[in-house]
This record gives structure tokens, sequence and C-alpha cells, in this order.
């Protein structure tokens, strides 16, 4: 019986082994928010190194992961797939999370306030120099502001945002919207503030320009993704 390295919140060495696998394990209803219509978050992050190793990272009674599932990306450029997070202190509130085979890599600051979230997107290169760019909406159903970060000397840095979008309504069980490549680059795609249009969203010269392509009905967003409208 394979056993889990247990580890604490310390910074990753640059040279990491990559990850394979990644998944939430040791449900908990310490944090009742209830983001996606329940009170049950994630004490602990369970990840499979590409050797075949399992590292478990437990979070302290003061936080969750408060998420739908952990993503895997090369966020630092060094070839090895990291998982990013939404993780959220009691306290301060959520932000986002770079964790490594050797624990944590990187993070976004906290929103800094109790009950107060973020949503991902997929993690992409989104203005196509090469490197990996993380977004998500700060307070979906509050702020909906869009933020994109990106790595820069072994941090976390905002490089861009946009207001009036979202990608989630409280208690929905899933984060909306996505990515997309319909022939010209990627573009982010998400929802305006009130819920009413499809918004394809752009990364150029660090800076976000949205268009609007059309109503989101009642079948959501998968026209839009799969490039049809």
């Amino acid at each position: 019986m394979r056993t889990a390295l247990i580890l604490t919140l310390m910074a990753a060495p640059a040279a990491a082994e990559g990850l394979a696998e990644a998944r939430f394990v040791e449900p908990t209803s310490r944090y009742a928010h209830g983001v996606f219509g329940e009170t049950e978050e994630w004490g602990a992050l369970e990840m499979v190194t590409q050797g075949g190793e399992t590292r478990l990272i437990r979070l302290p009674e003061t936080r969750v992961f408060e998420d739908t599932a952990p993503r895997l990306a090369d966020v630092t450029g060094d070839g090895s797939l990291k998982a990013v997070v939404v993780e959220t202190d009691a306290a301060q509130g959520a932000r986002l999370s770079v964790y490594g085979a050797e624990g944590l890599v990187a993070a976004t600051p906290f929103i800094g306030t109790p009950h107060r979230w973020l949503a991902p997107l997929p993690p992409a290169d989104l203005d196509g120099d090469g490197g990996i760019e993380l977004a998500y909406v700060d307070r979906p159903h509050l702020a909906r502001v869009l933020r994109v970060w990106r790595m820069r000397d072994g941090a976390l840095e905002q490089v861009a945002e946009l207001e009036g979008l979202t990608n989630h309504r409280f208690g929905e069980a899933e984060i909306s919207g996505g990515v997309r490549d319909c022939g010209s680059g990627l573009e982010l795609v998400l929802a305006d503030a009130g819920w009413r249009r499809v918004m394809a969203v752009r990364l150029a010269d660090d800076a976000l320009s949205a268009r609007d392509i059309g109503a989101l009905g009642a079948e959501g967003f998968g026209a839009a993704l799969d490039c049809d409208d």
C-alpha cells in the first residue's frame, strides 16, 4: 500500500518534479460559504508526480480548497505541470494558489474579506508568447472583474484587468465559460455582468478587450466555445 507524503505550505524548489495527476480529498464543512450550492469543501490536495509518488497538501483548519477540481498547467515555464487551485482562508477569503510536488509555488493575494470568492478560467497562453497566463473573475457575484496573472521572478504578477464580466452564478455547481481558439488566437469566453450576453475577451500587449458575440440563452456557452456564433 502506497503511503502519501504529507507536506506543509512550504515553497517548492526550482527543479521540482512535475505532476501527472491532482485531486481534492478530505471533504469538510468547516467553511460554510456554499458558493456551489452546498457547504462542503475540501481540506486537502492529493497530487501524483510523474514518477508515481503521491504527495498530500493538508490545509490548516482555517483554510479550505473552495473549487471544483485542480487545473494542471506549466505555470513556471520549466516544463513541469503544477496544480492551480482556489484556496480560501476563513478570515481573508479566496486566493488563486499554485502547488507543485514539493508544496506552494506561488499565490495571488487573498481577496481580504471572508465569503468572497474567485472563479478561475483554464490556464492558457492567452497572448501567444509561449507562457501561460492565469485568469479568474474576482468576486463573480459582486465585483465581476476579470484579472489575468503571469509568473515573473518566482511570483504571480497581475498583468491586466477588465470590469463587467462574470463566469459563475451563486449556487451553480460548475464554473461556466472557458477558452476557445476560432483560428485567430485564444479568447476567453465569459458572460457580461448581467448574465445576458456572451463575451469574447482577448489579451494583447498586457491589455484586455471584450466583444459581444451574442445572447446567452438556455444552451449556455457551448456554441460559443465551439466557435458556432
